[in-house]
């Protein structure tokens, strides 16, 4: 049968693996399932798919189309046949310089102060973030890789200021699969870190092992930090070190990075392996008498010798070049510029080892890995009792992931996180730092008033620079409240879970379970949400979620709303806001549709997800985050917002003569106003004054109901002779679905490039003027114009 087919508390193990599309196919093996293991059935998501799998120790979800890919055999009730485990050893650790499997040096070992730079890797959920910040401290700052919109965080090494380490993006494989994936391992081929760090999860070591095999193929100086052995050891647990070292070659330290222990070895050990230049002391996993008859360990040892002057003059260490060339890897290919008859003799040699193997080359190599892993886990891991961390997880998804229960506590989670961002701690904050911009404010105010400062720098700084940068500055404590609360979900494990529930409903979207979450942000504010979008591990899914994710009316756009209420609809308010709400998410699951079928053809990256054990997240790590994400928040979108400011004031303070106006309606903004009404005249409100109110939106959305508020002389009243009951609502969908605020223009510019943030504007231009058309025009067959 197919995996999809198997019932939940039945055992069966993997036949094959069967896909078109290589890379998934590559990546399904490299989480491990591959022919021969043994997967259980555990459940199937409440909407009935994806679904959730155990195998080598650990959760994985998938879909079921993915699922039907994987043939099983020997189907049976789920059983617990534990390995039997190797002796404990008592021997103590060595110090620096292992004597077991002595790394090999290569060079001259570097003077005592000389730069050095590490790269930190890992998979992830296994701590790395928290070993990032023992590590590092206060010495580290934020950005992007060069070129891509990945997270890359550097820091200085405590106490070592000429080390220099950079935390690479959580990945499972070396395979470029994902973005995260391609990015760390380009770091490690062309910046050539003096050492890795690579960190793994002893609770689950088989699985995270395998990654570190693809590193040391990189043969770069290494150290492994076997992290969170205090979870393992409580359990019953325990792992020889020195079997391990002797059978990888590699120094391994073990470190609980939540409780800061080991971490000072752990640095003695990488410092040392960097300034010696200690490669690891093996590369070579095959087997020449492995059950393939050692079919793969030719194959590998012959492409070695084929391609060795190519992969030297790229630059690639020659065995990790082989085993890319045999999963058909194109970036390595393409580099080692192998001519036609190179690679023809390359296809005859992959080709003949299948043949001879039984094995088709993805599965021969997993398979490969995963044997060696089995023998020195065998040998060197004392397996724990079903730690009380999975008991508990298992018993808390009863109810967060259960048929009836997961959307239940999804809401009500979701409900809890935005009454403290936006009602009981977030907003009462911003209420209270916005009393004091306006208390500082009016001292500024005052003080350049008694100082006789020029009346047009005085409006510059008062109306211009402070109220605009002002406004938005006090929604910073609603980011960092909102983005604390996320981060707590995300590191207990419980965003995955949320991902798991809602993947189906957004796959017919286009999207995965994952772009859930950050859609919901942008009821509260597009520019977290936008932020929010860096967990999504796909271009393809990130992308398409920040262009719908404006269409989510956000709070800055209530005071329009009420303004308007107020003014033409005061008896059915609550309906006009409700139906402006649910008209947002309709356009924008029609626009998600007709992305799908258009710039984002094809389906969504598959759903192949591990699910952590629920933990209870770091403090500090936590606190750093919010932190992180409100000082990018204050730098970034501020010189965009800054400006903005300043060009807003410009065009409302002077005519086009550049002369001080007296009266707006003189103004370059009602001059700007009047250039673009014809556009909205079709919408039925083709006034100067809505259609400044519409320029000034660009800026803060809150400008649209300011803006009219100060055009109409402060009456509400006076907005009946500007628009109708029919065109105030018509004006009310435009507002509800053009370009989001400069904040979260900024938002996106920061996360997808320039390009991307004009595609985002002129889509969301367009969309809102359709619609508002539509609305005005069925306003008017219904007659109530």
């Amino acid at each position: 049968m197919k995996l999809d087919e198997l019932e939940i508390g039945k055992d069966a193990v993997i036949e094959s693996v069967d896909s078109d599309d290589s890379s998934l196919r590559q990546h399904i093996f490299d989480m491990g399932l591959t022919p021969g293991t043994e997967v259980t059935m555990m459940k199937y998501a409440p909407m009935g798919d994806p679904l959730e799998i155990r195998l080598r120790g650990y959760e994985l979800t998938l879909r079921k189309v993915d699922a039907a890919r994987i043939t099983l055999s020997g189907v049976h009730d789920a059983h617990n046949c534990p390995r039997k485990n190797p002796e404990a050893s008592t021997s103590a650790h060595p110090a620096l310089g292992e004597d077991a499997v002595r790394p090999r040096r290569e060079g001259a070992a570097l003077a005592e102060n000389a730069p050095l730079s590490f790269a930190l890797a890992g998979n992830q959920n296994c701590g790395k973030t928290t070993l990032f910040n023992q590590l590092t401290g206060s010495n580290q700052h934020v950005g992007n890789f060069p070129g891509v919109t990945v997270d890359r965080k550097d820091g200085q090494i405590k106490g070592h200021t000429n080390a220099t380490i950079t935390d690479l993006p959580g990945i499972y494989s070396l395979s470029p699969y994902t973005s995260e994936e391609v990015v760390s391992r380009q770091f490690i081929l062309e910046e050539q870190p003096d050492a890795i760090i690579d960190i793994v999860d002893a609770t689950n070591i088989e699985r995270n092992l395998y990654l570190t095999l693809q590193l040391m193929e990189l043969d770069r100086p290494m150290v492994l930090a076997l992290n969170m052995m205090d979870e393992l050891t409580k359990n019953g647990g325990t792992v020889d070190v020195n079997a391990l070292e002797a059978a990888l070659g590699i120094p391994v330290v073990p470190i609980s990075a939540a409780k800061n222990e080991g971490i000072g070895e752990l640095t003695e050990h990488a410092l040392h392996v960097a300034r010696y230049r200690e490669h690891p002391g093996r590369v070579d996993f095959c087997s020449p008498d492995g059950a393939d008859g050692g079919a793969l360990h030719r194959c590998i040892h012959g492409l070695i010798h084929l391609i060795a002057d190519h992969a030297e003059a790229a630059r690639i260490p020659v065995r990790f070049a082989a085993t890319k060339l045999i999963e058909g890897d194109r970036l390595v290919i393409d580099a080692l510029a192998l001519d036609q008859n190179e690679l023809d003799a390359v296809e005859h040699i992959i080709s003949q080892m299948e043949e001879e193997a039984g094995q088709d080359r993805m599965a021969a190599l997993a398979d490969m890995r995963f044997t060696f892993i089995e023998e020195v886990c065998g040998a060197s891991v004392v397996k724990p009792h079903e730690s009380v961390e999975h008991l508990r997880s298992v018993a808390a998804d009863r109810i967060l992931t259960g048929k009836y229960t997961a959307i239940p506590v999804f809401i009500g989670i979701m409900a809890l996180v935005f009454w403290i961002t936006f009602d009981a701690v977030g907003q009462r904050l911003s209420d209270l730092l916005e009393m004091g911009i306006a208390a500082f404010t009016a001292a500024v105010d005052q003080a350049l008033t008694a100082f006789g400062l020029n009346p047009v720098v005085h409006s510059l700084v008062i109306d211009g620079i402070f109220a605009g940068v002002g406004s938005v500055l006090s929604f910073l404590p609603i980011i960092v409240v909102l983005f604390l609360l996320l981060s707590i979900l995300e590191d207990s494990g419980y965003m995955a879970r949320v991902a798991f529930v809602m993947d189906k409903i957004l796959r017919k979207l286009g999207l995965s379970g994952r772009s859930f979450v950050p859609m919901l942000i942008g009821f509260g504010c597009s520019v977290p949400a936008i932020m929010a979008t860096r967990t999504l591990p796909s271009e393809h899914d990130r992308k398409m979620t920040v262009m719908l994710t404006p269409f989510m009316s956000c709070s800055a756009k209530l005071p329009v709303y009420a303004l308007f209420s107020a003014a033409f609809f005061p008896e059915h308010a609550a309906l006009v806001m409700i139906s402006l709400y649910i008209m947002g998410m309709v356009v924008g699951v029609l626009v998600a549709l007709v992305l799908k079928g258009t710039a984002f053809k094809g389906d969504p990256v598959p759903f192949v997800m591990e699910l952590p054990n629920y933990r209870l997240p770091s403090a500090k790590t936590t606190l750093r985050l919010a932190w992180d994400k409100a000082k990018g928040f204050a730098t970034k979108a501020f010189t965009i917002i800054f400006v903005a400011s300043v060009v807003i004031w410009f065009l409302q303070t002077f005519d086009i003569r550049f002369n001080l106006v007296s009266d707006q309606a003189q103004s370059m903004l009602a001059g700007l106003g009047a250039l673009v009404a014809p556009l909205f005249a079709p919408l039925g409100f083709g006034s100067w004054i809505a259609a400044a109110a519409v320029v000034a939106g660009f800026g803060a959305k809150e400008n649209v109901a300011a803006t009219l508020t100060v055009l109409m002389g402060g009456s509400v009243a006076a907005l009946s002779t500007l628009f109708t009951p029919l065109t105030a609502y018509t004006f009310l969908t435009f507002i509800l679905l053009y370009t989001p605020c400069v904040a979260a223009v900024s938002a996106v510019r920061n996360e997808l490039g320039t390009r991307m943030m004009f595609a985002v504007v002129l889509m969301q231009c367009g969309v809102a003027w359709i619609v508002a058309f539509a609305v005005h025009a069925a306003g008017l067959l219904l007659g109530l114009a």
